[in-house]
């Protein structure tokens, strides 16, 4: 059994990163109302977390591997906390706007942190693999009580509530991690830090996040669209360049050998673009199509956030007794099913319990999947590596999900556009079948991850 204090301040930071990802959604109307900002520019205090957690996950990992992860995970807590209390006393939406850039910072800092105190603080195998499981289950359900937790604090306390209520429990983590992580062990040679390589590789990822997430609302032609993706491509042409040449690179270029870590980032990929963009979806059908208030929809998130804290246990429990890569494949067989099946039940007035077969089979195959994919991802890595890794893995999660959502937002457009008649349902429906869809073309990539998960 994983020691469980360490383990468990490490879930209390998953749950804050996951619980901020979606909690400030049911908010946004009274933000909206509450700073005066325009709807156009209300997105933003959506984007600007995505943007910036993307775009500084990499750096993120190189930090916690050059600074020490303990130091590393205090400091991005504390940074997390500061933001939020700063967020809660925003007067306007500028401030707002950048408070959110502040905490996606915290966020790409605290995850690979988080993840890469996991790696090294538990053995691998079956106790690295029960702490995952733990420390998934923890981030499945921020994600979904997210919704739930937002709606219940804005009708009581206002729309300020979603952000002091990160500051008391980001604080509790950064002291509870200075006092029970090991204490960061010095490292040997020169602390060399690529400067270049960072500033390159943050720009060209969060431009690239930027433009997926800015480019579905504004077009693909537009100005701003067409200069991020060029300067995003020269970017990541120059930091590939800056990569090679390094003596100390932000990215070693001997993990992208390590074949485990690099088919991890695709099957990290995958997920996010296919399971990560439902929540978008579910939550535009309980809006939009059936009329959920805000707290109605935060409710209806509980059973997937149960199922698929659950599905986390069973994947850690099946690596156990069939391993890593049937257990990978069956999580993708059971989502693909799940999602086909959820998709058949979106109707415009069935009721809840019709959704439940699909939402059961998909959560079970979503958390089964979670727990496989970082086991994979962390397998045979070097401890001094393990940072950079989980920032590698991570940034492939945040880059797949943008690029996912996206086109998928483009289908349900275009299939069937949002409208107060209810339209909006076919294309939600036909994003929903498309995840299916993904899903099930992910099947055949998880069967080249390696059976066993020791070394290269």
């Amino acid at each position: 059994m994983p020691a469980r204090l360490p383990l468990l301040v490490l879930a209390l930071a998953q749950l804050v990163i996951a619980l901020d990802f979606n909690i400030v959604y049911v908010a946004l109307p009274d933000m909206g109302t509450g700073l005066g900002f325009s709807g156009h520019d209300l997105q933003w205090v959506v984007s600007a977390y995505v943007v910036t957690t993307g775009g500084f996950l990499l750096l993120g990992g190189r930090t916690t591997d050059l600074l020490g992860r303990r130091r590393t995970f205090a400091a991005a807590a504390l940074l997390y906390a500061g933001a939020s209390l700063l967020g809660g006393f925003a007067e306007a939406p500028a401030v707002l706007v950048a408070v959110r850039a502040a905490q996606g910072i915290g966020g790409a800092l605290l995850f690979p942190a988080t993840l890469s105190l996991i790696n090294t603080i538990y053995a691998e195998g079956p106790e690295r693999n029960r702490a995952l499981a733990v420390w998934g289950a923890a981030g499945a359900g921020g994600l979904c009580f997210g919704s739930l937790l937002g709606g219940v604090l804005v009708e009581a306390f206002g729309w300020p509530s979603v952000f002091f209520v990160n500051v008391p429990v980001a604080a509790a983590i950064a002291w509870a991690g200075w006092v029970l992580f090991p204490p960061d062990v010095p490292r040997t040679g020169v602390r060399g830090f690529d400067l270049t390589g960072a500033l390159t590789g943050t720009g060209g990822i969060a431009l690239l996040v930027f433009l997926l997430v800015h480019a579905p609302e504004a077009g693909w032609s537009g100005v701003a669209v067409v200069v991020s993706a060029v300067l995003s491509l020269t970017l990541l042409a120059l930091f590939a360049l800056v990569e090679t040449r390094s003596r100390d690179p932000l990215v070693p270029t001997r993990l992208f050998g390590h074949r485990g870590l690099v088919r991890a980032m695709a099957v990290t990929a995958v997920y996010s673009a296919t399971f990560g963009s439902l929540p978008y979806f579910l939550t535009l059908y309980f809006r939009s199509v059936r009329g959920y208030s805000a707290f109605a929809t935060g409710f209806a998130f509980l059973v997937p956030a149960v199922v698929v804290a659950a599905g986390t246990q069973a994947g850690e429990r099946a690596v156990a007794l069939v391993g890593v890569r049937r257990m990978l494949v069956g999580g993708m067989v059971l989502g693909a099913a799940g999602a086909a099946a959820l998709g058949l039940a979106l109707t415009r007035h069935g009721p809840y319990p019709l959704l439940l077969p699909g939402i059961v089979l998909l959560g079970l195959g979503q958390g089964a999947a979670w727990t496989g994919m970082w086991i994979t991802a962390a397998a045979g890595v070097a401890p001094g590596d393990q940072g950079v890794a989980s920032g590698l893995a991570s940034t492939s999660l945040q880059v797949g999900g943008a690029v996912g959502l996206a086109v998928l937002v483009a289908l349900a457009g275009a299939v069937g556009p949002q409208a107060a008649d209810g339209t909006a349902l076919t294309g939600i429906r036909a994003a929903v079948f498309a995840i299916a869809a993904g899903i099930a073309c992910g099947v055949p990539l998880t069967l080249t991850v390696r059976a066993t998960t020791t070394g290269p």
